[in-house]
């Protein structure tokens, strides 16, 4: 009987739907087991290759656990806004949640076919009202909190408003914008907007000015891999870097609480180093320098104070307001020029670019311990938003520096004893210092420490631990995102009372910024907030004494994505986020699955809400996440288009040099052996409609690399494509064949061939000659014993080592050993296919039925080895002649040095190696080796 995978995987998938094969629930029987993958955001493309890579991993260990007794969580739902969806809505005139719901519904199909054990009753859609609710309930608890650093914890912001009102800022130690103090007499004088404009600054939930990287066509800030060489990736257009006023969260009031619980958790180390480093703690001081000639001074935090003396320039983000004060009238018109051109730049270009780059601003600045001046420059390598947004330059000792003098021709000063700094900087921290006044003579170690106490103890500076993690943006110029629950009283910020939430996004007449560049809820007919019955009105009563305008800006992309992980375990209540039976019973995910791009985004994000929920008492855990596991990426051939950045027309990749270019990622479906179908291109987006070309020979020629799968790269394969050829599971088994699971490889569809054959091997085992299913009652006979029981053994552990392209290995070794022994007895091929059943369930399903089980293989008992038949009962000992190995002679373990030597001398082959000579010894090493000396 032939392997007919489409009507047997189309048949179970249709039984464990029926049977409700995968719904947990927590009155179940076992230790609770919680795998999560991070969910996908529902494009048009569908799902590409990357997805089912994670997936399939973390379907095999959830099915394994679920085998080996535990009451297992493993939800999935969709990660729905984002800005793609909004503009498709734009271009198209549909509205954004007709076209998630259709995307979303494709990709659930897609998952079903694949055969993951997904519980869909917990699904969960961010774009979902049900769901954002709880987002917005989260925004609302965080606009009313503060971080107290004495108790490192969250607190309510009304308990600091009686702190201020009864003691000023005495003994208040909170995370904040900017450093205050006032006395209780002055906030009780203030009126309620002078109050409630400085509560603003503790707010962990706050309106503060940010650099953003703004769009000036596309009306709305984008995130910097929306960004390419300081255009936008859809349409082309100019982005700038902006200070726009924007709601926050205070990410940074929890640094250190970020750093510390990586040693909670249990992740790579590149993962955890990737976030020490973005988190970046360091230790130094604030130091003052004041502007030559002014009341105006600058403050830079260093680590290194003892390298002040070697302080020759000073530097300022060209986006500080700074640089605007200090500039004097001779040098403006280059400052303002420079400044222009870093506006288009987006941070990550400038820190990336090793270029210098700078212009003077005339002023001077007097260094606070020798009184010496020294010019301030601007210069795109500071950012504002880290630290001051200020530098001290110590070009002798800092490789950035060191550039910027040499290009500059500015002077450099080493203070370390009998460095070179003649081709290079020297940034070791080790040496004797010179040059330093009071610090001459001593160790760079001793000398930072005391710099710095020399610094405070002036009154020039103060000690203090820096982190490099800014707090988040928060606000969005979309449509397509969670609404603000925030309305504007007199100016003022207000949230609007719990038990009006959801606040549903409004409908719009079309999903653009509004006509004077306005956000899209601007265009909202009904966007008010009736202060008096609790409900949104019509905006043209906004001048009714209890109608306030509503917050126009939607929440980020990762505001649903930081706690779904918590909305699974409670995915249907209505009354809180979750409860606290529920999460007391999950606690916190077990396994989460995903790729290491997120180690600075969403990791970060979700592990600061998770941190803030769990101060307000609704997470149990402090840690979201117990073990993570980085599966590598599938990689694709990408195409590229060349778009001509001053006119729009798009040139041919032979002719691109002599152009100011963007390269833009095309359609893989539109270009065949790299020549690009014109027609279907300008068909493939209402922007490239009326689009031109530069053609070579009479075709356009696209560029090409090797890169990640993504649909943002338009490189994908679909997976359902190849499982309508070769099966869900032989796609399953193919995606973790491929290499080990946490690195990168490219996609090959002619492999999956072999896997396909792989399973049909393993179904003739169960049959006869004449196609008939009948596996034998017989017994297995040792050599069979020990391939069962060897590949439960390795698959095991590599299950629990996530090294599945081993298992799979493993598994193909076991079906060629039976096959050649003829082996089609059920006491192998009964835990042979639960043993399958986490990697290919279809197959598994199928032949546990078949052998007359009843229920599921998905909750039959993962089998277990028995080491009795693993035990290895003799070793081919290699036999050498005065050192030199000439073959091997198979001897019982436990066979003493007598016993082998006379079996050894008796081995035909060991008197043709001997050549007639005479054995003079014979060296006898239990377990390793035989040596025959002649």
């Amino acid at each position: 009987m032939d392997y007919n995978f489409k009507e047997i995987e189309a048949k179970w998938q249709r039984w464990w739907d029926k049977q409700d094969i995968y719904r947990v629930s927590e009155e179940a029987q076992g230790q609770p087991f919680y795998v999560l993958d991070m969910f996908p955001y529902p494009s048009g493309a569908g799902l590409h290759m990357g997805h089912p890579l994670g997936y399939t991993a973390s379907d095999i260990y959830a099915r394994y656990k679920r085998m080996c007794g535990f009451n297992v969580l493993h939800p999935m739902g969709f990660d729905a806004f984002g800005l793609p969806a909004e503009q498709y809505a734009i271009q198209t005139g549909q509205p954004p949640h007709l076209t998630t719901q259709r995307n979303s519904d494709r990709y659930r199909t897609q998952l079903r076919s694949l055969g993951f054990s997904f519980d869909w009753s917990r699904e969960v859609s961010t774009a979902d009202p049900r769901y954002y609710r709880w987002t917005q309930w989260a925004f609302i608890q965080m606009f009313h909190s503060y971080y107290c650093r004495n108790a490192r914890r969250a607190r309510p912001i009304a308990a600091l408003a009686e702190c201020f009102a009864k003691n000023g800022t005495q003994g208040v130690n909170a995370a904040c914008t900017a450093p205050l103090v006032f006395t209780e007499k002055e906030w009780n004088a203030w009126d309620e907007g002078r109050r409630q404009e400085v509560l603003m600054n503790y707010r962990l939930a706050y309106l503060g000015e940010t650099m953003v990287n703004w769009c000036a066509a596309l009306g709305t800030v984008l995130a910097n891999d929306e960004v390419i060489n300081g255009l936008s990736e859809r349409g082309g257009h100019p982005v700038e870097q902006r200070k726009m006023k924007q709601w926050c969260l205070r990410t940074s009031a929890y640094a250190q609480r970020l750093l510390d619980g990586l040693d909670e958790v249990d992740w790579s180390d590149s993962l955890k180093e990737t976030q020490r480093n973005w988190i970046g703690r360091s230790q130094g001081a604030d130091v003052f320098f004041r502007i030559k000639d002014t009341e105006l001074q600058l403050q830079i935090f260093t680590t290194r104070p003892d390298t002040l003396f070697g302080a020759t320039f000073m530097v300022i983000a060209p986006e500080s307001p700074v640089v605007q004060h200090i500039t004097l009238p001779e040098c403006r018109a280059a400052v303002d020029a420079y400044c222009a051109q870093s506006r288009r730049r987006t941070e990550r270009e400038r820190i990336a670019d090793r270029t210098p780059t700078g212009v003077f601003t005339g002023a001077f600045a007097l260094n606070p311990l020798n009184g010496e001046a020294i010019p301030v420059w601007a210069a795109d390598y500071v950012l504002a938003g880290y630290g001051s947004g200020a530098i001290m330059a110590v070009p002798a000792h800092d490789s950035r520096d060191y550039a910027f003098a040499r290009h500059f021709g500015l002077p450099i000063t080493p203070v370390i004893e009998g460095c070179d700094v003649s081709a290079q900087s020297y940034d070791a921290k080790e040496g004797i210092m010179c040059r330093s006044g009071f610090l001459n003579g001593l160790p760079v170690a001793e000398a930072i420490p005391r710099a710095i106490e020399y610094v405070e103890r002036q009154g020039i500076g103060r000690i203090r631990v820096n982190y490099r993690l800014r707090d988040a943006v928060f606000s969005r110029q979309r449509y397509w995102g969670e609404p603000f629950p925030v309305f504007y009283k007199n100016g003022i910020a207000s949230t609007l009372p719990e038990d009006a939430l959801p606040l549903v996004l409004p409908e719009v007449d079309s999903f653009a910024p509004s006509p004077d560049g306005e956000p899209p809820l601007a265009r909202a007919r009904h966007w008010a907030w009736d202060t008096q019955n609790n409900k949104v009105v019509a905006t043209d009563l906004i001048d009714h004494h209890t109608v306030f305008p509503l917050e126009k800006n939607t929440m980020p992309g990762f505001a649903g994505a930081s706690a779904y992980y918590l909305r699974y375990m409670d995915s249907r209540n209505d009354e809180c986020l979750v409860s606290a039976a529920n999460n007391r019973y999950w606690r916190r995910v077990n396994l989460y699955v995903g790729g290491m791009e997120h180690a600075t985004g969403h990791l970060i994000y979700s592990r600061f809400w998770n941190k803030f929920l769990c101060d307000i008492g609704v997470a149990c855990e402090d840690e979201p996440y117990g073990r993570m596991v980085n599966q590598g990426m599938i990689q694709g051939r990408s195409s590229f288009v060349y778009r001509i950045v001053d006119d729009g027309r798009f040139v041919s990749a032979g002719l691109k040099d002599a152009y100011l270019t963007q390269p833009l990622h095309v359609d893989i479906g539109l270009v065949d052996g790299d020549i690009l179908d014109i027609e279907r291109f300008r068909a493939w987006r209402p922007d490239y409609a009326n689009a031109e070309f530069i053609l070579e020979d009479g075709k356009y020629v696209c560029g090409w690399a090797i890169e990640k799968m993504s649909k943002s790269m338009h490189n994908v394969v679909n997976p359902t494509d190849v499982a309508d050829l070769y099966g869900a599971d032989a796609l399953r088994l193919y995606v973790m064949f491929l290499g080990p699971l946490e690195l990168s490889k490219p996609w090959d569809a002619g492999g999956i061939e072999g896997v396909h054959r792989f399973l049909r091997k393993l179904w003739r085992l169960f049959f006869d000659a004449q196609g008939n299913f009948a596996p034998s009652d017989a017994p297995l006979d040792p050599a069979e014993l020990k391939t069962l029981h060897r590949t439960i053994k390795r698959v095991r552990g590599d299950i629990e080592r996530f090294s599945f392209n081993t298992a799979v290995s493993a598994f193909m070794i076991c079906v060629n050993e039976l096959s050649e022994r003829q082996c089609g007895k059920r006491a192998a091929l009964q835990p042979l296919a639960a043993l399958l059943a986490p990697f290919a369930p279809h197959i598994a399903e199928e032949l546990w039925h078949r052998l007359g089980n009843q229920g599921s293989v998905c909750a039959a008992a993962y089998p277990n080895f028995d080491e009795r038949f693993i035990a290895e009962t003799s070793f081919d000992y290699p036999v050498s002649f005065n050192g030199r190995v000439r073959f091997k002679k198979r001897l019982p373990l436990g066979i003493s040095a007598q016993e082998a030597e006379s079996a050894v001398l008796a081995d035909p082959a060991c008197a043709k190696a001997m050549d007639g000579r005479t054995a003079k010894k014979v060296i006898f090493v239990e377990g390793k080796i035989v040596n025959v000396v002649v």
